[in-house]
């Protein structure tokens, strides 16, 4: 692949090498094994003396094309696909944590990773400390002197708080914290974590990677130091991407550029147009003058995102009047999708924490979550007619 060449242009050509068949489209390998020429040829690649593939838990050449589009979208060294986004965030603590040692995260995290650090992690004797997401001044005075590990989403799920990743990346620096972050919202087209020294990324390509819902996947990306052992820990704990899961979603690179900017274009009308709704007490979204950290936004991201996040006067009910009424919006738990979502975080993604944790990251029972599609905005928003309504 040309380096000289831009991400999204990389993201489109940086194929595989073609067969003796000469085949245009990448082609499915769906082996769990690759055969030898001869004993010591096997003996060698075993021993890593020569090049070589051995097995799909450990690499497979559809999964290895995906990494290598991925690491040229993020601007990383290395990498491994996962075969679900938790699977992802999980290897991202687990393989660079040991007893005895302290996180620091940033409190508005997705559901399941505040299940990871609450409920799992601290069996096996680590600790760690929340921090305010938008307080970077405060930090600094939750370091100890066993903490290893930064981690952190931004923008986060659903409350859409952004971290600054300049002021994370001195932290890390300068108290030698590994420095990890969840790029799902995001993406690479809006933002590059790496840039701001992220030692390792990660993502749920079933989101807008994937684009389309149609496959579950995760990938870590990184430099070689850190992603030399999160790959030693996934290819023996094996959660590796299935063959075709990784062949969908690196087809699915390949717009991820146009669709991210549609997107966003259509995200942030429709933000603009809820906050005009007598039915909405607040809306949020990164690229909105009313967002409180709408100055850091334009900083360090190119666009606001795909997702929205807006507040019913009427609490639960509203929300659940309003999922009901819907006819073109589906109604799901997931996000990233071709066609606009919409979820209850209280009572679905978020509704382990309980009422004070939800409170503690914006999560109100009339907050709606709405993944904007790529249909017309028009019927987006004649879908939605009810909140102009209450």
């Amino acid at each position: 692949m040309n380096k000289n060449w831009q991400p999204q242009t990389r993201a489109i050509r940086g194929q595989m090498d073609k067969t003796q068949y000469g085949e245009h489209s990448t082609p499915l390998f769906l082996t769990s094994s690759f055969t030898f020429g001869s004993a010591e040829e096997m003996a060698a690649v075993f021993a890593g003396e020569q090049e070589g593939l051995i097995y799909s838990r450990y690499s497979n050449p559809g999964v290895d094309e995906l990494i290598a589009k991925a690491c040229a979208l993020e601007g990383t060294q290395a990498g491994f696909a996962t075969a679900s986004g938790m699977a992802a965030v999980f290897a991202s603590l687990a393989a660079l944590v040991k007893q005895g040692d302290h996180i620091v995260a940033t409190r508005a995290l997705f559901g399941s990773t505040h299940q990871l650090l609450t409920n799992f992690l601290p069996k096996w004797g680590v600790t760690f400390t929340y921090v305010e997401p938008d307080q970077p001044e405060t930090w600094s005075a939750a370091v100890q002197d066993n903490t290893v590990l930064f981690c952190t989403e931004t923008p986060s799920n659903p409350g859409l708080k952004l971290v600054d990743l300049e002021a994370a990346g001195r932290l890390c620096k300068e108290h030698g914290l590994l420095f990890v972050v969840d790029n799902c919202f995001a993406t690479p087209v809006i933002q590059r974590p790496a840039e701001f020294g992220a030692d390792l990324i990660t993502h749920s390509v079933t989101k807008w990677m994937d684009g389309q819902g149609r496959v579950l996947g995760g990938l870590l990306l990184g430099t070689e130091e850190v992603m030399e052992k999160v790959t030693a820990f996934c290819r023996h704990t094996g959660p590796a991407m299935s063959p075709f899961n990784a062949w969908t979603v690196s087809k699915s690179l390949e717009t991820l550029h146009l669709r991210m900017d549609a997107h966003c274009r259509s995200a942030l009308v429709m933000a603009e147009w809820l906050g005009k709704q007598s039915g909405v007490a607040r809306v949020h979204y990164p690229y909105l003058p009313s967002h409180p950290q709408y100055e850091l936004a334009q900083r360090q991201m190119s666009a606001g995102g795909g997702i929205v996040t807006f507040e019913l006067k009427g609490g639960i009910e509203a929300a659940q009047r309003l999922l009901n009424s819907a006819e073109l919006c589906t109604r799901s738990s997931n996000l990233g999708d071709t066609r606009t979502i919409l979820t209850h975080p209280a009572t679905t993604t978020h509704s382990k924490l309980t009422a004070e944790e939800r409170a503690r990251v914006g999560i109100t029972d009339g907050l709606v979550r709405m993944s904007v599609g790529l249909e017309a905005v028009v019927d987006i928003q004649n879908d939605l007619k009810l909140v102009g309504e209450m």
